[in-house]
């Protein structure tokens, strides 16, 4: 079974990462090259571009910041 929030993130980001990645260094002269830029263009995505619906913040920060503020408030629980 398939999650339906990751398959929409997927629809979302495929235009996106066709335009950026896949026609503006084409042509690809291996599978492996652009194996290769597809990991470099996610980790590029996750960890530097600054989205601003994040607060002009990389998606990676955000993320960490949401488990940081789980904690504080699972430790004000306890």
């Amino acid at each position: 079974m398939r999650h339906q929030g990751a398959e929409q993130l997927v629809v979302a980001l495929k235009p996106l990462y066709k335009a950026e990645l896949i026609h503006r260094r084409a042509p690809w002269k291996t599978k492996a090259s652009l194996e290769l830029a597809t990991l470099e263009w996610v980790y590029w995505f996750n960890h530097h571009r600054l989205l601003e619906p994040l607060g002009y913040i990389p998606p990676a920060e955000a993320e960490a910041q949401y488990y940081q503020k789980l904690a504080r408030q699972a430790g004000k629980a306890a």
